[in-house]
């Protein structure tokens, strides 16, 4: 059976010693993506746009470093921790998104000290913008022929061939058409409530679309944790479930708070 041959160079461009790669370009572009989601939503709110750039910034550095410190301690922990400087080596690849997830919650936390606004208030309009995000970075894993799928001979298999001959699950693909879905059931949603929305709401939809497709993908990719496991799950999974716990009783209180007659703010 044939498969598609994927073979593409990581490299967008090269200018001798400076090169630009898809990734850091498709990362930039999930972010811009993510910045104008925003942007939208603050109009129609009728929101100062000043504060989002303040949002940007916290977001970004909460993703990169929540991100790599995941990957770190999640997967591979005993080489990092043999190897502490290695952390910082970012260049040399290695992001978890669950990691993110957690960065990004932190990191907010600063954000709504700062302008007194509800904390859940904020994550659920962030969770649209990170929706699309993460078609982004799952097309740039993609194109780099990382995070990579098992063995198996569906006619879409894919053949990575910078890493091996053998045809494979696109997992990344499976991953961003996912999010793409979730994308555009947070945008429908918001789009119905807007303003009104119930705190919890659309991060709690989020939290459990992205994390039940993150552990049903699971079971088709490649071991990423560098350690053993006795479990019957993967690293990955077993991450996944506190996530999908959270969107759970988030959507429930959500759901509450629609039955009773008071108005919802962003102020806490």
């Amino acid at each position: 059976m044939e498969h598609l041959i994927w073979n593409i160079d990581p490299v967008l461009i090269s200018f001798g010693a400076i090169k630009i790669h898809w990734y850091g370009v498709l990362f930039s572009a999930a972010i811009l993506s993510g910045l104008q989601v925003m942007k939208w939503i603050y109009k129609t709110e009728n929101i100062e746009l000043g504060t989002l750039d303040t949002l940007l910034g916290y977001v970004v550095v909460g993703i990169i470093v929540g991100a790599r410190l995941g990957h770190c301690f999640f997967y591979d922990p005993s080489y990092y921790f043999a190897n502490p400087m290695k952390i910082l080596a970012i260049w040399e690849g290695g992001l978890a998104s669950h990691g993110g997830g957690l960065g990004v919650i932190l990191a907010i936390g600063l954000y709504v000290k700062k302008y007194k606004v509800s904390y859940l208030w904020v994550l659920d309009r962030l969770a649209i913008g990170t929706a699309l995000f993460g078609v982004f970075v799952r097309f740039a894993n993609f194109i780099n022929s990382e995070i990579l799928g098992v063995q198996t001979n569906v006619p879409w298999a894919v053949v990575f061939a910078r890493v091996d001959n053998v045809p494979r699950h696109p997992a990344q693909l499976y991953e961003a058409f996912a999010y793409l879905f979730i994308f555009i059931i947070l945008i429908g949603l918001y789009k119905k409530f807007k303003s009104k929305s119930p705190n919890g709401l659309l991060l709690g939809t989020f939290l459990i679309l992205a994390f039940t497709a993150r552990f049903l993908i699971e079971s088709v990719k490649q071991k990423q944790a560098a350690y053993s496991s006795e479990f019957i799950l993967n690293t990955g999974q077993m991450l996944s479930i506190p996530f999908f716990i959270a969107g759970i009783v988030l959507v429930i209180l959500a759901l509450k708070q629609l039955k009773q007659p008071s108005t919802i703010s962003n102020k806490k």
